[in-house]
């Protein structure tokens, strides 16, 4: 019976707006909203924020790229230049973001989840082993992402 009740019960709504934040906006966050646009673009609106603005990364540029995904025309902004914040979710990618986000939404009705999520900038190394770390962070969002909005 109480699986019955479980099927019962209806999935949790796709949301129609989402936003990624991390830290600088320029490696995690921007990746995990063109990754969702890419898959749920024409369903869902997305956005991306860090806690401060950093500068455009090459080693993100180029990890998109190798999947058809443009990373280009991304400009880095903050919580402070969103132009609405009006989302339904906010995925946190960093610890320092999570906190944020908890400020940000004090009297908001909005789900904010954390994906502990690995800062490629951190990893040193030949070229190639730097290219490699920004690779996994994609692929880890790109897996996450799908799982969660196709769920839903």
């Amino acid at each position: 019976m109480a699986a019955q009740d479980n099927a019962a019960q209806p999935r949790a709504a796709r949301p129609q707006s989402v936003l990624f934040a991390c830290t600088l906006n320029t490696v995690r966050s921007p990746m995990a909203e063109a990754l969702a646009r890419h898959y749920f673009g024409r369903d869902i609106y997305f956005a991306s924020a860090g806690l401060k603005r950093g500068e455009p990364d090459a080693f993100a540029m180029a990890a998109m790229d190798e999947i058809g995904v443009d990373l280009t025309r991304h400009k880095p902004h903050t919580f402070e230049d969103l132009e609405d914040s009006n989302f339904d979710v906010i995925v946190t990618l960093s610890p320092e973001a999570h906190h944020r986000a908890l400020e940000f939404t004090r009297t908001m009705a909005v789900e904010v989840i954390y994906w502990p999520t690995p800062d490629a900038t951190a990893v040193q190394g030949s070229r190639e082993t730097m290219l490699q770390a920004y690779r996994e962070v994609r692929d880890r969002l790109a897996v996450r992402i799908k799982e969660f909005l196709a769920r839903r």
